[in-house]
């Protein structure tokens, strides 16, 4: 049996979409376990999502999005979900062009995955 600790060795953080049960199960084939944290740094906007597939997924047309401010007053709640490497690749293959996978340190100190503006600047 493989260690649980190797097979879900990537953090995912989600302030949006992701942490809907029924995208989740969509996207992960089960309903995934999460704990809550901050993203310092960063402001959240809407997005309008033209891909039927995603809209008909999440069961909306708008999904919200995030941007690096580097302002430590901004900061977007979420949750950190812990997952393997190929559900990672799933959660890629959900999200639209207009989102980039970035690494942030939230505010426990924790690495995690987050989707981003894919015209943010980056987190330095």
């Amino acid at each position: 049996m493989a260690n649980t600790d190797q097979v879900f060795s990537e953090n995912l953080f989600s302030y949006g979409t992701l942490q809907l049960e029924q995208v989740q199960l969509a996207t992960f084939g089960r309903k995934l376990d999460g704990h809550a944290d901050d993203m310092p740094g960063y402001s959240l906007t809407m997005l309008k999502i033209d891909d039927p597939e995603v809209v008909r997924t999440s069961g909306k047309t708008h999904h919200p999005v995030v941007t690096y401010t580097a302002n430590t007053t901004d900061k977007v709640s979420g949750m950190v979900f812990a997952i393997t490497p190929e559900e990672l690749q799933h959660a890629d293959d959900y999200e639209v062009d207009a989102y980039r996978r970035d690494r942030v340190v939230l505010a426990s100190g924790a690495s995690a995955w987050v989707y981003v503006d894919a015209e943010s600047p980056r987190q330095t």
